[in-house]
């Protein structure tokens, strides 16, 4: 009884975040607000804050990695404009929680970590929660995953100091890319990307914080 009380109370929550977070402010895609509603965002953060989930920041996930506001994973995956079958890359899994936003859109969801352990969790998380459309890599993003491009979507959870050269050209013919661009120590601009034609058309959408692109060091 206990525990159906909880779920009834997270889903309250999730409700109230979609309503006042999301819809009170410039998130009306469908299938967005749908896929933030059902996906159990309190099983993607550590059980200690778990009363924080819904609220309205970025929390830490252990590793020096956060999990994303949900206005920002929301903004983002609104501005992918996915449809059903559309092929989805995601560079920095984190928990999880994106990939799962994004598999509640489309079933091609692929995802790449670099942090071993972390990847690694959520990989076992999202399977637990039913995730099996999406594939977790381990490994550095950067190179993104050349053996599934073309992407009719890219989305970047990291922010980057500029665009990287292999997620470009791994970009299909006008897909969109959104990922944070600007200097590690400051704020950075959320850019949406457009491949029209092999070149690329950039649109600054808003300021943002993200924690930086890691990569892995080549000797």
């Amino acid at each position: 009884m206990g525990s159906g009380l909880c779920q009834v109370n997270y889903m309250a929550q999730r409700e109230v975040m979609v309503q006042s977070q999301l819809i009170n402010r410039d998130i009306s895609d469908t299938a967005t607000l749908a896929a933030m509603r059902k996906v159990l965002r309190h099983e993607f953060v550590p059980e200690n804050i778990r009363d924080m989930a819904y609220a309205d920041r970025a929390l830490s996930i252990g590793f020096d990695q956060t999990i994303s506001q949900p206005y920002m994973v929301a903004a983002m995956t609104q501005e992918l404009k996915l449809k059903p079958g559309s092929k989805v890359l995601e560079i920095g899994t984190g928990s999880g929680y994106q990939a799962a936003v994004l598999a509640e859109i489309t079933d091609s969801i692929y995802t790449i970590e670099i942090v071993e352990s972390l990847g690694k969790l959520a990989k076992e998380r999202l399977k637990r929660l039913g995730y099996d459309a999406v594939l977790v890599k381990l490994g550095d993003g950067y190179h993104g995953w050349p053996e599934k491009a073309p992407f009719d979507a890219i989305v970047v959870t990291a922010g980057a100091e500029t665009i990287p050269l292999p997620l470009v050209e791994q970009l299909k013919e006008g897909g969109r890319m959104i990922i944070p661009i600007g200097p590690h120590n400051g704020v950075r601009q959320l850019i949406r990307v457009v491949k029209r034609n092999g070149k690329i058309k950039t649109k600054e959408m808003m300021a943002v914080r993200f924690v930086p692109f890691t990569r892995i060091k080549e000797h």
